[in-house]
């Protein structure tokens, strides 16, 4: 099978800690890959739509389609639902048009305007910052930051001053499911990282926090659909 050569890059984007992306290549004769958990939500833009990519809980694989052009921006775990106006978990594993969840005639302007940009990413970043409130709630980075390094449940909540109900429920609201589903997202990505920068399976298993590299492999299989070593693999293009 021949593929088109795929072009991905981001950078930060001055919203806080949110990253602006653009993918350009594939449309229908490109491979597609899985997008793999990871605590964020995206807003996207490509040819005449606007959408917002939920919280995955396990890897998303988008239908093959025509569309060559992607622009996107991706918040920070817990920081787009105040963007959006709605509660992480209703968007829980869902790929959704700005249209279902904003007025229906602000949404097909915005719509319009990023189709007549010549720059697509600089409009949707404008976008995005003039929508940008109140900074991100601190609770709620720190929670990431807790789990992302490793601590318990419980010890991240005691640590925030709440307990684990409040937690949960906070959690649900902000990233779209509980903290022991992000914790393991967040681990998942840290795996990866750590894979990928040629750290053997075994010891990536520990630095990573998982029992031992079985635990590894399966975690990696439930959340991704696919062995580690695939996901590893050189991708053609």
């Amino acid at each position: 099978m021949s593929y088109e050569t795929v072009e991905y890059a981001e950078r930060p984007s001055r919203v806080a800690g949110a990253v602006l992306w653009t993918r350009a290549g594939g449309g229908a004769a490109g491979p597609v890959y899985p997008v793999l958990p990871d605590g964020c939500m995206d807003l996207i833009w490509t040819g005449g739509r606007l959408l917002v990519a939920g919280p995955d809980t396990r890897a998303y694989r988008p239908a093959q389609e025509a569309a060559a052009r992607y622009v996107g921006i991706r918040f920070y775990p817990g920081t787009a639902p105040a963007f959006l106006g709605v509660p992480a978990h209703e968007l829980r594993d869902r790929r959704v048009a700005l249209a279902d969840l904003w007025p229906s005639a602000d949404a097909r302007r915005l719509t319009e305007r990023m189709d007549a940009a010549r720059d697509p990413a600089a409009v949707l970043e404008s976008l995005a910052l003039a929508r940008a409130g109140e900074p991100p709630d601190p609770l709620l980075a720190h929670v990431v930051k807790a789990l992302d390094a490793g601590r318990s449940i419980a010890a991240t909540a005691d640590e925030a001053g709440i307990n684990a109900r409040l937690l949960h429920r906070r959690s649900l609201a902000a990233f779209g499911y509980g903290p022991k589903t992000l914790a393991r997202v967040l681990r998942l990505q840290r795996a990866l990282a750590l894979a990928r920068g040629g750290l053997a399976y075994a010891e990536t298993a520990v630095v990573a926090g998982f029992a031992d590299q079985a635990h590894l492999a399966r975690d990696v299989k439930e959340l991704t659909g696919m062995p580690l070593s695939e996901l590893l693999s050189p991708r053609p293009g």
